[in-house]
């Protein structure tokens, strides 16, 4: 598959997919957390759930049995559609979903009395502003070292460079500050297999993964060749590196 063959691949992957991260095929190894199953753990059928950067907001439609409410954000009208469309699809009466920035969450005080926030950013006072006093936070978020083979490849991504646990010390300080204690944080590293091309284009394209990917013509020489070297049995081999924080107000 030469070049031109991946930039036809990546104009044309959004229309398949859409917004949609469920139709990416990827196989992953070594798994040994599932953040949404936690989330539930920690809900009561009485409580009110905020997801903070909910995408197309598939988690918190599969977790919907386990509270009386579950409101899903995100900044995104493209992965708010897509959310909204879900909810119709899925029939789930005690899910909504909004477009709201979560650097300003307007919302009552002391409303939530849980908060997810998977691989997006927040803001720890907002945070503190809107969930019970005794409320629980969690969130997973992308570790420095995510995806480092492909990084490696471009020369360039998302913290690349930056010394390893830099941004799970700023959040756990930030939460300290915002009057959370109790807080608790592990890493979790795991092999991925993308299965297909298109499937790992998909996540180049709608992540911050390589900033700018499929600009210029040179990405997709990097890419080919990244395929070629990772290429295995199991799929396209990467990395997926996370860090998981549990913090009480």
């Amino acid at each position: 598959m030469n070049p031109s063959d991946y930039i036809k691949f990546y104009d044309q992957v959004g229309k398949i997919n859409g917004w949609d991260f469920s139709n990416v095929k990827c196989v992953s190894e070594g798994i040994k957390w599932d953040f949404y199953n936690e989330v539930m753990k920690t809900c009561k059928r009485s409580d009110i759930l905020l997801d903070i950067g909910t995408g197309g907001g598939e988690a918190i439609l599969s977790i919907a049995e386990s509270a009386l409410l579950l409101v899903g954000i995100d900044q995104s009208t493209g992965m708010i559609d897509t959310a909204t469309k879900n909810s119709a699809k899925s029939g789930v009466p005690n899910v909504r979903f909004l477009k709201m920035d979560a650097e300003n969450l307007e919302f009552p005080a002391d409303f939530f009395n849980v908060i997810s926030c998977r691989h997006s950013e927040f803001f720890a006072k907002e945070i503190a502003k809107v969930l019970i006093q005794g409320g629980t936070f969690h969130t997973q978020q992308v570790s420095e070292n995510d995806k480092s083979n492909i990084k490696e490849a471009f020369g360039r991504g998302q913290a690349f460079g930056t010394k390893a646990g830099t941004l799970k010390h700023q959040y756990i300080t930030e939460l300290s500050e915002a009057g959370f204690s109790d807080i608790q944080s592990f890493e979790c590293n795991v092999i991925e297999y993308y299965q297909t091309a298109e499937d790992l284009i998909f996540l180049l394209k709608h992540t911050p993964i390589i900033p700018d990917f499929g600009r210029t013509k040179i990405d997709f020489q990097i890419l080919q060749q990244f395929i070629k070297e990772n290429q295995t049995e199991k799929g396209i081999r990467t990395n997926s590196e996370r860090f998981i924080i549990t913090a009480k107000l």
